[in-house]
């Protein structure tokens, strides 16, 4: 039988106090990607405080995994939140903020910690509610961008033993009001790729271009062209982003550089275009860049694959969060987000859903990365009400 449904909600509130705690401590101690030594001593100290057993790695990742077992062998759901800080400067007014200079919790990783260990809580407590095992995944370097945290973390195993059936992530999202959970089937964020392209050209006076070529003109050509292949390349209904993000080259005003290298990303949301654009991207470079006499060589790496939420286990955790927060607090989220997330990589595995958590609050919305980021602690509340409501939800609708 499961608890009436506002158990998880009053619990929450119960549990705030706690909350608050573990992410005053996780804030003013940030920690970059593959570097969350303390952050995990942390998580450890509390989960130990709580009883809650937990596994750790001996090959220098930082994550760990609690284990909630419950009182019956049903469907075992995975609970995931991330660790890692950013290299942004905090200028908040915050009685906790960032004590190391140029490191901060700006994306709500803190968040997602305390809240995490919030609904760990509350389960802990309610055994009889649960339908099978819950898992509590704490994975650090989500915002590295590449490797990321999640592969390295299945790859030892934090997904066995036992075998999950299902994960659940969610984000803040300072574009959703506080107390308002977002939700989508399909692709709910892309694949990021990133590009490195070196502009060669003839380096020389600038008043004799003739003598070229000239690898500014060339790069700068190379920027405008880019746009033709989101424009022109693919179907406009399909979402895709390129984006150049830095360019170098030169030394001053009246020399011509030998080389301009820019650098950048690029952001789709299905598989098919992903191979589209990169095989456009390499073609197009190339080719503007002979144009102008000039050579490329690019260099193209692929990052996290795009957030696909599965309809079925995505519905199951609707369900369950409508009674538990009411339908009103849940907001249909209709379009992908540009942006990435490695939790793609726990949804190649098993079934489940990534959720945004809304901070927003009247007025314009704050930014993620910002160093003004600093969302509402009521957040937590429903973060910690959610992630508990969503597993018992999907181990009984499985169940």
């Amino acid at each position: 039988m499961t608890p009436s449904p506002i158990a998880w909600s009053r619990g929450a509130r119960q549990a705030l106090p706690a909350m608050r705690a573990w992410r005053a401590s996780f804030h003013e101690d940030p920690e970059l990607s593959g570097q969350e030594v303390r952050t995990r001593g942390r998580v450890l100290e509390a989960l130990k405080e709580l009883g809650i057993p937990a596994r750790t790695f001996t090959d220098g990742s930082q994550g760990v995994v609690g284990l909630i077992a419950g009182e019956r062998a049903g469907p075992v759901v995975a609970l995931r939140a991330d660790m890692d800080a950013l290299p942004v400067t905090e200028r908040t007014s915050l009685p906790f903020r960032s004590k190391r200079p140029g490191v901060m919790h700006a994306c709500g990783h803190d968040v997602h910690l305390a809240s995490l260990l919030g609904a760990g809580l509350i389960l802990s407590k309610n055994p009889r509610a649960l339908g099978g095992p819950v898992k509590l995944l704490f994975q650090p370097a989500e915002e590295e961008g590449t490797v990321g945290g999640a592969l390295p973390l299945i790859q030892q195993g934090a997904l066995d033993d036992p075998r999950v059936n299902f994960v659940v992530g969610q984000h803040v999202d300072p574009g959703l009001r506080l107390g308002t959970v977002g939700w989508g089937v399909g692709p709910f964020m892309a694949a990021a790729d990133f590009f490195r392209i070196r502009v060669r050209g003839h380096a020389g006076h600038a008043s004799t271009p003739q003598q070229g070529p000239d690898a500014v003109l060339a790069a700068s050509e190379v920027v405008t062209g880019l746009q033709a292949i989101a424009s022109r390349v693919r179907d406009p209904c399909d979402p895709v982003v390129i984006s150049v993000g830095s360019i170098h080259g030169g030394t001053r005003d009246n020399i011509l550089p030998e080389e301009v290298v820019l650098e950048g990303t690029v952001r789709t949301v299905r598989p098919a275009t992903r191979d589209l654009i990169e095989r456009a991207l390499k073609r197009r470079v190339r080719s503007l860049t002979a144009s102008l006499g000039a050579r490329a060589a690019i260099t193209y790496r692929r990052g996290y694959p795009a957030l696909i939420n599965p309809a079925p286990a995505t519905e199951t955790v609707v369900r369950a969060l409508e009674v538990e927060l009411g339908r009103r607090a849940l907001v249909h989220v209709s379009q992908p987000l540009m942006g990435a997330e490695d939790f793609a990589r726990y949804l190649e595995k098993v079934p489940g859903t990534f959720l945004r958590l809304g901070v927003g609050a009247d007025g314009p919305p704050a930014s993620l990365h910002s160093p003004t980021f600093a969302p509402d602690e009521t957040a937590m509340v429903y973060g910690a009400a959610t992630l508990a409501a969503a597993a018992v939800g999907l181990q009984h609708g499985a169940g």
